[in-house]
């Protein structure tokens, strides 16, 4: 682990085991942290961030996550066999979401962004009381952000919350979840080897107790809880979070809709549907919910189904394979019950649903497809996080958009149709915080990306999810009685 800048183990001793989900092997050990590891932690980054320079040198902290950058591209390829192995996603999409994509923009955006944003700006001199005043606005960094990252794209959420939060000049407790560690305590020495971190403002704490993380939540020494993951989590973290006022972003759950409207081009869109196994559909925007014209319905069907049959699944270190397996024996067992809930309410399963007998080690699930769902049933209100698609039919421009609406979630969406105009149309209906038009993607460091509803509290990337870090000050002094006046001092980074 790294705590104030030292790479060291669990005070106890104690370790766990990382394990492969492709084969059930243990890959190695990790450091088993205890509730007093955690509050080292804690106290380094409440320390560091009172008494370094972190918080208020914008070129400082640029330079050192230039350096933590080449550090990590130094080790990239030793990073992707790593993703391959404890995530279990196939390598195919490690040069994508996985590993290439956000080791492009992740750090090196919100670095880029210390120079060009704007952390103070001028009100016009107020009158208020009959007192002329100047008036200012400033941005601060909001203090110590308890990190808590999920397994299934664990480094491509841990870099957006480091690059953010640390450009914005806060000191860090990086919390992975135990079934992925390696990545984070990978960067964590890259810290401590290769940058000019100062000791606490990144630490980085691994333990096999998912409640350890709650520890950042009820402590009053952390300012900001950033979190991904499940909604009941979440849910949990606001009221834990509720008695220190804590301040959260909290990207949750989602059961995405896909419509496709009865102009579409169905030979071009449909037999892709099944893209939504890729790394065995652990992913949280991922559209779980197919909505495809009643009026061509059976033709749809058709045009979906043979996708399935050809998904390459198995051994994610295969280049020619898109699914790999579930996390865990647990998240595996969850999704064959989410399945088996299906068929008792009656959705027909057109392909898979099992447990494929050619892989008798690891977590897999066969690529599963359903038809004939009803917005009601369980498989398509509920987040199964599995390779299951659920195909719901409408009946018009509104009923999708009532349907796709129809959900606790609001994470993501889709709009396919031969117009754009009409597909963008319906997209600004759909109440979510990212919708694809036509197959567009809006990924990106500089793409604000998060939740309605229960999808959750604030955004990450983009300049909304930088603000989030930041709090706000407004400064005021007396000014002249005539002429303009400005504050009498300049900008700060």
């Amino acid at each position: 682990m790294l705590i104030g800048g030292q790479l060291v183990d669990a005070q106890s001793g104690r370790t766990f085991a990382n394990i492969n989900p492709a084969t059930e092997a243990v890959l190695g050990e990790v450091s088993d942290a205890s509730a007093a590891d955690m509050d080292r932690a804690i106290e380094a980054a409440r320390q560091a961030f009172d008494g370094t320079r972190w918080s208020t040198d914008g070129a400082f902290r640029k330079h050192c996550l230039l350096q933590l950058q080449a550090a990590l591209e130094a080790e990239r390829e030793e990073l992707r066999a790593e993703l391959v192995a404890e995530v279990g996603c196939p390598v195919l999409i490690t040069y994508g979401p996985q590993l290439d994509a956000p080791l492009e923009d992740g750090l090196v955006w919100p670095a880029g962004l210390i120079d060009s944003f704007e952390w103070e700006r001028e009100l016009p001199i107020g009158t208020a009381f009959g007192m002329r005043s100047w008036r200012r606005v400033v941005k601060e960094p909001v203090g110590v952000v308890g990190a808590i990252v999920p397994w299934n794209y664990p480094f491509e959420v841990t870099i957006h919350k480091l690059g953010q939060a640390l450009a914005a000049g806060n000191t860090v407790v990086l919390k992975p979840a135990p079934d992925t560690p390696w990545n984070a305590t990978r960067i964590g020495r890259l810290a401590a080897e290769h940058t000019d971190i100062p000791p606490g403002v990144l630490n980085v704490v691994t333990s096999s107790d998912h409640l350890l993380g709650e520890q950042l939540v009820t402590d009053a020494r952390v300012d900001l809880i950033s979190f991904t993951g499940s909604t009941a989590v979440g849910r949990r973290i606001m009221e834990k979070g509720a008695p220190t006022l804590k301040r959260l972003f909290l990207e949750l759950g989602g059961k995405s809709a896909d419509i496709v409207l009865d102009d579409a081009d169905f030979a071009t869109k449909l037999p892709s549907a099944a893209f939504v196994c890729v790394h065995g559909g652990q992913g949280c925007a991922m559209l779980t919910r197919l909505l495809v014209p009643r009026s061509r319905y059976d033709e749809a069907i058709e045009m979906i189904a043979p996708g399935f049959a050809e998904v390459a699944y198995g051994d994610p270190t295969d280049p020619g394979v898109l699914q790999g397996p579930q996390i865990s024996e647990r998240q595996r067992d969850r999704v064959l019950g989410y399945i088996a809930t299906g068929v008792e309410e009656g959705a027909r399963l057109l392909h898979g649903g099992g447990r494929p007998a050619h892989l008798p080690k690891g977590w897999f699930v066969e690529p599963t497809l359903f038809v004939d769902v009803d917005n009601s049933m369980t498989i398509a209100r509920e987040e199964i996080f599995g390779p299951v698609l659920v195909v719901i039919p409408f009946e018009d421009d509104d009923d999708a958009v009532r349907i796709a609406n129809d959900n606790q979630y609001g994470l993501s969406g889709g709009v396919t149709s031969a117009s754009e105009e009409r597909a963008l149309a319906v997209a600004r209906r759909i109440r979510a915080g990212t919708v694809g038009v036509n197959g567009g993607i809006f990924y990106g460091a500089d793409a604000p990306f998060g939740g309605y509803k229960a999808s959750g509290v604030g955004r990450q990337n983009g300049l909304e999810g930088f603000g989030q870090y930041l709090e706000t000050k407004t400064i005021s002094g007396p000014a002249p009685q005539e002429g303009p006046a400005s504050a009498p001092f300049g900008t700060h980074p």
